[in-house]
């Protein structure tokens, strides 16, 4: 069973909306769209809104609404087999739907700009590139280095000296010159953000966790929207003391609390509660995850804006090589004592599954723990199958209770 709700997160819900409703009041600034961990600094740096389309796809996602405006893009040329992300956000704009009509809105703000960085992939930029042709708006990004083995100061330049070339078009459409001291004030504001947002998931190391990956999920909302704002700074200044209460007083997100997970991959947006109440039933507690870490970066520095502001781009684990991310995932496994690893095959999101080169086998050896596979996608409904998970996470966890019965025999 799972534990009490979180108090904090009836702020998160007035942060967000507020958030979403200044959207709708963008006639009084510029309007940028970013990739989600594209240069949002810049963009708040010379006034811009800013508006990140791939969380507007998630909310589709968790609204299940996404298989009813896919097809309107495949209609359109886009396949079936690329980012249902982008597919259900082009389709729902044909289709004039949008969760944001909860907030006032009627549709996405038009962009004045788009801005993209291909770090996670190619169709951050096939995405943008559409609205950019439907509102004849520049689109402009960075054309990142991808499956990195180690990040080089020439990586670096190389990735810095893009984003310094966006400032001139981001100049022009917003009528402001950038304010070298409001960049770096902007970028402390999102290291000191990365930080809070890192202490928070860091809390879920303790026995029990005081809050999951599922959790997790829903409360990293400031950290992707409102990067470089005083605002997800403060809700995460409130949501870290109510979890370090938790583990003061040892309140779980699961109670009975008996075995650890770590999940790898994107979410299943569509069956977060159920597959949170899934693992709940078994006692099982997903306690972190390479997804919500990807919004923390130690990278960033005030002193240094840009090259940062590269490095964190760099460093990003969706791009790097398959050596580091098996570092990473080991140094997560044993920081949060896990018992095993769930990877999701994400469909239509392979630059985010790393299952298909044999990363799953390759840890359990090195562990000496096991994994489990989980067929589905992002926002696809129609690749997972809550019987089959059911069935598939029921047996994994009584592998993972006889495994870790057998090295406590030992």
């Amino acid at each position: 069973m799972t534990g009490p709700a979180l108090s904090s997160t009836a702020t998160l819900r007035e942060t967000m909306g507020s958030y979403y409703r200044s959207l709708g009041d963008a006639d009084t600034a510029p309007v940028a769209w970013c990739s989600s961990v594209g240069p949002a600094e810049l963009l708040r740096a010379l006034g811009y809104r800013v508006f990140f389309p791939e969380n507007h796809a998630a909310m589709l996602g968790a609204a299940r609404t996404a298989n009813r405006v896919m097809p309107i893009a495949h209609a359109q040329g886009y396949s079936q087999d690329i980012c249902s992300y982008l597919t259900s956000d082009i389709g729902a704009y044909l289709a004039g739907e949008t969760p944001l009509k909860a907030y006032g809105l009627t549709s996405v703000p038009r962009a004045d700009v788009l801005v993209f960085n291909t770090n996670q992939c190619r169709d951050v930029r096939d995405w943008f590139e559409w609205y950019g042709r439907q509102w004849d708006v520049p689109v402009i990004g960075v054309r990142s280095p991808r499956s990195i083995d180690t990040v080089t100061d020439d990586d670096v330049e190389g990735v810095a000296r893009q984003i310094e070339a966006l400032v001139p078009t981001l100049e022009a459409v917003s009528g402001a010159r950038l304010d070298g001291a409001r960049l770096a004030q902007v970028v402390a504001i999102s290291r000191e953000c990365s930080h809070l947002w890192g202490a928070c998931l860091g809390t879920a190391a303790a026995r029990p966790a005081p809050f999951t990956f599922f959790d997790g999920t829903i409360q990293m909302g400031p950290a992707v929207v409102l990067r470089g704002m005083e605002e997800a700074c403060a809700y995460y200044r409130s949501l870290l003391a109510e979890l370090e209460e938790r583990v003061r007083t040892r309140v779980a997100a699961v109670r009975g609390e008996s075995l650890r997970l770590y999940w790898d991959g994107m979410p299943l947006w569509g069956r977060l509660r159920a597959l949170a109440t899934n693992f709940a039933e078994f006692g099982t507690a997903v306690v972190a995850s390479t997804y919500c870490n990807s919004w923390i970066f130690p990278d960033l520095d005030a002193d240094d804006p840009i090259r940062s502001m590269a490095r964190a781009s760099l460093n990003l684990f969706i791009a790097r090589s398959e050596e580091p991310k098996e570092q990473y995932i080991e140094r997560m496994v044993r920081q949060f004592d896990v018992d095993g690893i769930v990877f999701h095959d994400c469909r239509t999101c392979p630059n985010n599954s790393n299952t298909r080169y044999a990363m799953p086998q390759r840890l359990s050896k090195r562990l000496g723990i096991p994994s489990l596979v989980l067929d589905g996608d992002v926002n696809d409904l129609r690749c997972y199958s809550d019987e089959q998970g059911r069935t598939n996470i029921e047996g994994f966890v009584e592998q993972l209770a006889d495994t870790r019965a057998s090295r406590r025999g030992a």
